[in-house]
């Protein structure tokens, strides 16, 4: 995007060739002593606030690990049911990444994203089992819980970690790279949510079940919940994306993108635990086979939404770059030279 300029700077350039120097007049860069002491200092504070919240969640992240660490340690045949429950989402991700039909996203970035998506699920983590009590017990309060924290704090730390370095790079050069980003944002959360989860119902079952029949039964339940993660911020890093393209709309369409994200969110957690029991009462089939039902069909009806968004994006991609011999040509964006 063009650097807007002052009246003076406009003005000059149209006057002459622009050589009369405007430092402090109306353009600005560190040249006297408080000029560089200014610049570090700003620079030295943005950092080290960065570096000092990154430091923070990643001692969240390792104390969070502990548990499944250790049992991962004692029993190495556990670390395989950890890696299965985030393979649905992690094959859902994959596809969005391949349903991206510009230019295929660097694999740092990728990596990138998930792993700060691990990192700042933490933050969700601790804000969640602050915040629970507050709303204390039934079906109100559960209700307000899931709506006002863990849909709206969860889809903000996942979006989060697409903004802070993915969103910032001249390879995030298309609306339909924010879906990208953000469906891997929900992987690395659900990876780190299925480990927290596992562990802590593997470390509190009883030994006389057996750890890795316990897992198993754990681990099934989270690769269901696994893919939804992977929707709702494919969802709302796809309005990111439509934000870095319309900065005059930028801020109304990142919380169109996370009010849709969140919503989405937390009806997923206020009905799963009650529409398995409305549909036994219905239906013939034991409880578990209606919560698996109920899932499916739930994220099939939010991934349409989405696949829906998706297939727009391509639709319109190949009937604007094609040409008149039928060649596709890569859309320009702020970032890229133009063509001569």
């Amino acid at each position: 995007m063009q650097r807007r300029r002052d009246p003076v700077e406009r003005a000059e350039e149209r006057r002459s060739d622009g050589s009369k120097d405007l430092y402090d007049v109306s353009t600005w860069e560190p040249r006297s002593i408080t000029d560089l002491f200014a610049y570090t200092l700003y620079n030295a504070v943005s950092y080290g606030f960065r570096a000092i919240v990154l430091l923070i969640a990643i001692a969240i992240t390792l104390s969070l690990l502990v548990s499944p660490a250790a049992l991962v340690l004692e029993d190495p045949f556990l670390a395989g049911f950890f890696a299965l429950s985030v393979v649905p989402a992690g094959l859902l991700a994959a596809y969005i990444w391949y349903a991206d039909i510009t230019t295929s996203e660097p694999l740092r970035l990728l990596v990138v994203t998930f792993l700060l998506a691990i990192l700042f699920a933490t933050f969700a983590a601790v804000v969640n089992s602050i915040t629970r009590p507050l709303f204390g017990v039934g079906f109100l309060g559960s209700l307000l819980f899931f709506y006002l924290i863990v849909g709206p704090i969860e889809e903000t730390v996942k979006l989060l970690a697409v903004q802070v370095f993915a969103y910032r790079s001249d390879s995030f050069d298309a609306v339909i790279d924010g879906a990208v980003y953000g469906a891997v944002a929900g992987l690395g959360f659900a990876a780190i949510e299925n480990a927290i989860y596992i562990g802590r119902v593997v470390g509190e079952a009883d030994p006389e079940a057996g750890a890795l029949a316990t897992a198993g039964g754990i681990a099934t339940v989270r690769a269901l919940a696994g893919p939804g993660h992977v929707i709702y911020s494919a969802i709302a890093g796809y309005y990111l994306g439509l934000a870095k393209f319309n900065r005059e709309y930028a801020g109304p369409i990142v919380l169109k993108g996370l009010l849709v994200a969140a919503f989405v969110h937390g009806t997923y957690n206020v009905t799963v635990g009650i529409a398995p029991e409305i549909i036994t009462s219905f239906l013939p089939i034991g409880t578990g086979l209606a919560f698996v039902g109920y899932v499916i069909v739930y994220d099939l009806a939010i991934g349409y939404y989405l696949y829906r968004k998706i297939a727009r994006y391509r639709r319109t991609y190949q009937s604007v770059t094609n040409d008149v011999d039928g060649d596709s040509r890569p859309e320009l964006t702020e970032f890229d030279p133009p063509q001569r």
